[in-house]
This record gives C-alpha cells, structure tokens and sequence, in this order.
C-alpha cells in the first residue's frame, strides 16, 4: 500500500493541507499528518491542525510527501535546512514529492524545481524564478513532471485536484471518489 505523507507548517493553508489528506484516507491510502516543528500546528486563518507525528527522518519511507501552501507556512518549509537535507535525500532516491499554492518556493530553494515543469500561485512563480531559472512555469490546474517526480498545483481551489493527482500518479484510479465527492459534477457546470 501506498504511504503519504503531508507536511503542515505554522501558518499553512488548512484546506490545502486537509483536502490532501481526507481524499486520500477516504481512498485507503495510508496518510500521515507530519508537522514541521511541532504536533500543534496553527494554521493561516486560526484553524488548529493535530498531527501524526513531527519531521524526522521518517518522511524518506513515504512513496510521497506533500506541502500544502499558505505564505508563512511555505516559507517555513523553504528555510528548514533539515527538511530540505530529506526532500534532496528523497529526490536523489527517486520519490515522489509535492507542492502547491506558494509551498513550491521550497521545492525552488532545494533546487527540487531546476530544469522541470511546475506551476504555483499566481506571483509566486516569480520569486521562483528568482531561486530557480531554469524552472519552467505552466499555467495548469495540476503539473506533473515525471523526469523530476514532482506534482504541483495551483491554490485552495485547486486542492481536490492536486489530491486526485496524487493518488493518480501513485497508481490509483480516482473516477469513483471523484463521482462521490461530486467532482465530475462541478467538472461538468464549470463555462
């Protein structure tokens, strides 16, 4: 079975960070609330986040490990020098990661991002370039790059996506949990 795991900052984006997990647990995948710093996690609009664990050495066994975004919460992400020691670890294995909303600064500033495909929220794409030249931004709701094995997405709105994208790449189909979270029906009314 597939492990994930989602790493919440102080002051992250809740519905980012919630929505990855509740898709997957709701799927059976097994989805481990890691904080960063701290079992409590205050999140960007004062929603109290209870996690599994804290950080450690752990998040190398995940087939995925995945930053919800928020500003604070991913620059806490992008200057944690431990964490960026593992998610390098876990590039150089080969590992899925993931990131969306402001949280692929991160990825920009392990250098996670150089010569592959992402995308982000509107703006932050440009302090990325900052950090990361050679990255390439697209405009889609969700990025794949395969060669780089990194997942990215957009903002709040785009979380149930950014979920389902995840659990796609790990191998699951996902046209059942969408038509039960009503997720081909909003597909369908959106002009």
């Amino acid at each position: 079975m597939a492990k994930v795991a989602v790493v919440f900052a102080p002051g992250c984006e809740e519905v980012e960070g919630l929505t990855i997990v509740d898709v997957l647990r709701r799927m059976g995948i097994d989805t481990t609330m890691v904080g960063l710093e701290d079992i409590h996690v205050p999140g960007a609009h004062g929603i109290e986040l209870t996690c599994d664990e804290i950080m450690s050495d752990q998040l190398l066994d995940y087939d995925v490990v995945a930053f919800p975004g928020g500003r604070g919460g991913a620059q806490k992400l992008r200057d944690n020098d431990e964490l960026m020691k593992l998610m390098q670890k876990r590039n150089a294995e080969n590992k899925w990661d993931a990131a969306m909303c402001a949280a692929p600064i991160a990825l920009a500033r392990y250098g996670l991002l150089d010569n592959h495909n992402y995308t982000c929220f509107p703006g932050i794409n440009e302090e990325i370039a900052k950090v990361a030249p050679t990255a390439n931004f697209e405009t889609d709701i969700t990025v794949v790059d395969n060669d780089g094995k990194i997942i990215t997405s957009r903002g709040p709105a785009t979380a149930l996506a950014f979920a389902y994208q995840i659990a796609e790449v790990l191998g699951y189909n996902t046209d059942e949990i969408k038509h039960e979270m009503l997720y081909d029906y909003l597909m369908l009314q959106k002009k």
